[in-house]
C-alpha cells in the first residue's frame, strides 16, 4: 500500500521543502527542555538571558540537524519507502537530493558547535562534553555503525538527552552549579520528549520490522507501546503531584494538571488510532508536551 500521509507537491518551493524536511512540530522537544531549565534557575535567582538564547538555538539546531539526519540516514537504508505512513521525508520522497540533506545536516550540526562554543566559554568543559554527546548521539540515532534507533535504544536516547541532559544542562550553563531540583523537573520533560517518539514508532511497526529497524516498539509490540505511552504521560503529571505534596514545592507547580484532560483523550485515541491516523495524535503529543512546559515552567515562576 502506497501511502499519501503528509504528501506534498513535487513543485513547491525550496524554502517549503526545508521547513519541512526540518521538521517544525517536533521542536518542542528541544525549546521545552531550554524553558523549563531556565525557569527552574530563574526561581533559584541566577537568570542569565543571554545564555538562556543561546541554550534555545543550540537545541533548536541539534533537533533540526537530527531530523535531517534521520531523512537521510533512514533512506539510505531503505527505512523510509513508499509504503510509509509518517509525513512526507523529503529525501525518500525525491524532493530534496540525499547529498543536499547530508551536506545540510553536517552545516545545521556545524552551526550548532559554533552557538556551543558560546555556552562552552560560559560554562566550561561539562558543556562541552554535553554539546559534543548531543551532536554525535544526533548522528548516532539513525546513522554510524550502530543506530541507536534501529537496536531499541531511541526511547532511552530521548529521554536522557531532551530530558535529563537538556534541562539540567540549561540550568547549569546559567547557574554555574548543578541542581537536583532541575533533575526532578528534567524527568516529566523527557516522558513527554520521549512519548512523541513512542507514537512515531507504534504507528512505524509493521514497516519498521520489515525494514529491519528494531525499535522497542517492533521488540515488545503494540499492546505493550499502548501501555508504555499512557504510563509515560501518566508519570510526567505524577513529577509536579510528588514535588508540592511531598517535596515541598510551590502549589503553582500544579499548573501542568490543566492539560491532564488532554493527555486522558490522547491516551484514548492511541488505544484507537491506525496508522497514518497516529500521525494527529504525534503531532498532539507535540503540543501536549509544549503546554506542559509552559504551565510547568510558569509555575517556577510564580
Amino acid at each position: 500500500m502506497t501511502s499519501t500521509a503528509g504528501a506534498t507537491t513535487p513543485d513547491a518551493s525550496p524554502v517549503k521543502l526545508w521547513v519541512m524536511a526540518a521538521r517544525p512540530k517536533t521542536l518542542s522537544a528541544a525549546f521545552v527542555p531550554v524553558m523549563v531549565g531556565t525557569a527552574v534557575v530563574y526561581s533559584h535567582g541566577g537568570f542569565a538571558p543571554l545564555v538562556a538564547l543561546a541554550a534555545l538555538v543550540a537545541a533548536g539546531l541539534i533537533q533540526i540537524g537530527t531530523n535531517f539526519a534521520n531523512d537521510y540516514f533512514d533512506f539510505q537504508s531503505g527505512a523510509d519507502n513508499e509504503d510509509r505512513l509518517g509525513p512526507t521525508r523529503v529525501t525518500q520522497a525525491g524532493l530534496i537530493a540525499p547529498k543536499a540533506v547530508k551536506r545540510a545536516t553536517a552545516l545545521t550540526f556545524f552551526l550548532a558547535f559554533l552557538v556551543g562554543l558560546y555556552l562552552v566559554y560560559v560554562g566550561g568543559w561539562p558543556i562541552f562534553v554535553i554539546g559534543v554527546a548531543s551532536i554525535l548521539s544526533g548522528v548516532a540515532y539513525t546513522g554510524g555503525p550502530y543506530p541507536l534507533g534501529y537496536h531499541g535504544l531511541g526511547d532511552l536516547f530521548v529521554f536522557i538527552f531532551f530530558g535529563l541532559v537538556a534541562v539540567t544542562a540549561t540550568y547549569y550553563v546559567q547557574a554555574s552549579s548543578w541542581s537536583s531540583e532541575a533533575l526532578v523537573a528534567s524527568v516529566p520533560i523527557g516522558l513527554l520528549a520521549t512519548a512523541i517518539l513512542v507514537v512515531n514508532n507504534y504507528r512505524d511497526i509493521e514497516t519498521d520490522e520489515l525494514a529491519g529497524k528494531r525499535t522497542l516498539a517492533v521488540r515488545i509490540g503494540p499492546r505493550a507501546t499502548r501501555w508504555q505511552y499512557g504510563a509515560m504521560l501518566l508519570c510526567a503529571y505524577a513529577v509536579p503531584v510528588v514535588q508540592w505534596g511531598w517535596m515541598g514545592g510551590s502549589v503553582g507547580l500544579l499548573l501542568p494538571l490543566l492539560s491532564f484532560p488532554v493527555a486522558v483523550n490522547l491516551m484514548r485515541r492511541v488505544a484507537s488510532a491506525k496508522g497514518a491516523q497516529l500521525n494527529e495524535v504525534l503531532a498532539s503529543t507535540a503540543k501536549l508536551l509544549a503546554i506542559f512546559g509552559v504551565l510547568y515552567a510558569g509555575g517556577y515562576l510564580l
